[in-house]
């Protein structure tokens, strides 16, 4: 898998291996018209570098300055942006939405390996994060589960919520393999012709040798892209 979210945590991590020091920033809940939904995550370096993103707007450019001005962050605590209609134009929230946010230290990173090496095995987990403690544990997930957030706890979504069988492995099957991979989807191209076994090269993704139907049964979403 290798979706924008597994993204940021693998940065987080080897951040972290660098002897960093890291935040995650969480959407939580928006009001109004968000770029980002809950769940969307975030990672912040001490030096303000991040990748990832939670409103597409001025909030990330508040959430570095933060940052670079010393503010250190050393358990979950709670952000809100665009509580009046002069912060919503300030921070770039379109149509005075309003954007609620957890930050958090990434002190320790099990948890993270956990997840992306499940994710990478196409397994649905969840993330349970305590903001009261800052305890992390792990869970199995289900197809059409949501991101939950009750006040207390959060519970965010990793791996593929969907399968895409891809029939034929041509060009188009590639860039189409690698957005359906960037959007948690579990990717299978399905083409009998060897030559095209041979030249695929889609890290996180399967490719079968099987006729299309042998496939189709077992898959939710079909696309053809030859």
């Amino acid at each position: 898998m290798d979706s924008l979210d597994l993204q940021v945590l693998q940065q987080a991590r080897d951040w972290r291996a660098q002897g960093r020091a890291v935040w995650l920033v969480t959407v939580i809940e928006t009001w109004g018209s968000a770029p980002r939904p809950p769940g969307a995550l975030l990672a912040m370096r001490d030096d303000g570098l991040v990748v990832g993103s939670v409103s597409g707007g001025c909030v990330e450019d508040d959430l570095i300055d933060r940052v670079r001005q010393g503010e250190r962050v050393g358990k979950p605590s709670l952000i809100a942006y665009g509580v009046t209609k002069e912060e919503a134009a300030r921070f770039g929230l379109p149509c005075g939405g309003n954007l609620r946010l957890v930050q958090e230290p990434l002190l320790d990173t099990g948890w993270v390996d956990e997840i992306l090496s499940r994710t990478a095995r196409h397994e649905l987990v969840a993330r349970r994060l305590d903001l009261d403690t800052g305890a992390v544990s792990i869970e199995p997930s289900a197809r059409g589960e949501l991101f939950e957030f009750d006040g207390r706890t959060i519970r965010a979504l990793f791996g593929p919520r969907w399968r895409l069988l891809i029939i034929g492995a041509g060009q188009l099957s590639r860039v189409v393999a690698q957005m359906a991979l960037a959007l948690d989807f579990e990717v299978i191209c399905c083409d009998p012709r060897e030559e095209y076994h041979l030249t695929w090269d889609i890290p996180g993704t399967t490719f079968s040798k099987a006729m299309p139907d042998d496939w189709s049964p077992s898959c939710s979403s079909i696309r053809t892209a030859r």
